[in-house]
């Protein structure tokens, strides 16, 4: 059962781990150079990437994974508990963290310390945040998906908003010392991101290394490792009675939880709050495009208008004459190039000092000159 919330400089955090004074003492946490950082907004990847760092940590044997627990292995120093786990931690460390760049340890950014930032398609991060509150008590009730939905757009739930963290964190992108990856990327391609991985952090490893993060790193041996699926934590941490920690690693299920209707609510929200951002993620929505209604300056493909000819021009059908006297032809002549054929029921032009103007003769007829076709 949730112990209730407390915000701290605009950021909202649960009451039963974390503490206004916890909060304060990892933002003054020494950092040392060879400290490396996890960093992600919540359920963005943050397990999934502490294994593979702490499989590169040990070279690619898995023994420290299924030994250890992975909260003592890369402590989450924003926490009680964590942050007591972190002092004790012998070096290098690897430490982890939800904290948004504005509350992070002051002391990194003066440091040549490492920080992995992993980000993670934020309709994906809603549904998994979403499962996880109903089973992390700490959190309170997420009620319904709509009504987590329309909290999470807003940032009230815990660790604020996901577009401020994201914006606040790759400000630093650019840095030799920062580097962001997304889960899709993770998913895509594992091997080359672990490649990817030792080289920022001078770790050069072998291919048999290499295969060995890859295999202990998958979702199938994090989910049967009992140091890694959090199954080990206290029921008055997280009730598996309600679900699993590790639900399915996949990306794009958000596509079974969110309507027609909540995804373009979602995207409009989106667009709003990363724009002029100067990044591309690979979930980013299309441009909005609102129909604009057809009007005389803006024909539609069934509807010509005085301005534009509807295409392929075809010749006028033939003007039905007074029965006095046979219809002479206009005396506006087409544009050279695109010259009308004589047909049986209108003559060829006669020179024009001797064909009146017929004023009858629909405008929309007479052919411009050659333009450019109109946009679709």
């Amino acid at each position: 059962m949730s112990h209730g919330y407390f915000q701290h400089e605009g950021i909202t955090f649960p009451g039963l781990l974390y503490s206004p004074r916890g909060i304060e003492a990892a933002r003054e946490f020494p950092v040392y150079d060879d400290d490396v950082f996890n960093v992600t907004y919540q359920k963005s990847g943050t397990v999934w990437m502490l294994e593979i760092l702490s499989l590169i940590h040990s070279n690619g044997d898995p023994q420290w994974v299924q030994s250890v627990p992975n909260w003592d292995r890369g402590p989450w120093l924003e926490t009680l508990l964590g942050l007591r786990r972190a002092r004790g931690c012998p070096r290098p460390r690897l430490l982890s963290s939800h904290l948004p760049v504005q509350l992070f340890p002051k002391a990194f950014f003066g440091s040549k310390a490492k920080v992995i930032y992993t980000v993670r398609n934020p309709k994906d991060v809603l549904v998994s945040l979403y499962h996880f509150a109903r089973i992390f008590r700490p959190y309170k009730d997420p009620g319904t998906l709509e009504q987590f939905m329309e909290r999470f757009l807003q940032g009230d739930v815990p660790f604020g908003s996901w577009f401020d963290h994201v914006r606040g964190w790759m400000e630093l992108r650019g840095q030799e010392n920062f580097f962001c990856i997304s889960y899709e990327e993770l998913q895509q391609d594992l091997r080359g991101s672990v490649r990817r991985l030792c080289q920022f952090l001078d770790r050069p490893l072998g291919g048999a290394a290499v295969d060995a993060i890859v295999a202990n790193a998958s979702f199938a041996a994090m989910s049967s490792n009992r140091m890694s699926n959090f199954s080990l934590s206290p029921r008055f941490i997280l009730d598996m009675r309600r679900g699993t920690f590790l639900r399915k690693g996949i990306s794009g299920d958000w596509k079974n939880h969110l309507t027609p209707e909540q995804s373009a609510r979602f995207d409009h929200v989106y667009r709003e709050r990363m724009g002029g951002v100067g990044l591309t993620f690979p979930w980013d929505p299309p441009e909005e495009e609102p129909e604009a209604p057809p009007t005389e300056d803006t024909p539609t493909e069934a509807t010509p208008t005085e301005d534009t000819p509807p295409p392929p021009v075809t010749p006028p059908p033939p003007i039905e004459a007074p029965p006095s006297e046979a219809l002479p032809t206009s005396s506006h002549d087409p544009a050279p190039s695109r010259a009308l054929p004589p047909t049986e029921a209108t003559p060829t032009v006669a020179p024009p000092t001797v064909a009146p103007p017929i004023e009858a003769t629909p405008p929309s007829y007479q052919d411009p000159a050659p333009t450019e076709p109109p946009p679709p």
